[in-house]
């Protein structure tokens, strides 16, 4: 997780084909500390990807046109981009990540 000019950027490791949509718990892979995002939608057609980016944006609490993917189109591994957080968003995203409580 980084923020630069008005943006967030967070480290997502997807998975595709879950029984149900789940954003929480961390993945140490090539990214760094990556928050996981479970879907349901299979990772056809960027299907996951898009599911991925809708699932992040309604867990952090923000519009899904602020969050775009930056990289990782074709890998589980993606950099998404949160335009304009709010001061909260890193807590919330460090508390979604290594499943600590308020």
């Amino acid at each position: 997780m980084t923020i630069a000019d008005d943006t967030l950027t967070v480290a997502v490791r997807v998975k595709p084909g879950a029984s149900r949509t789940r954003v929480g718990g961390r993945y140490d892979g090539p990214l760094g500390p990556a928050l996981v995002v479970a879907v349901h939608a299979p990772a056809v057609d960027g299907r996951a990807t898009e599911a991925a980016r809708r699932a992040l944006a309604d867990a952090l609490g923000v519009r899904p046109a602020t969050v775009s993917l930056r990289s990782g189109a074709a890998s589980r591994d993606k950099l998404f981009l949160v335009e304009r957080p709010h001061a909260e968003l890193p807590e919330v995203l460090r508390r979604l990540r290594d499943g600590s409580t308020p």
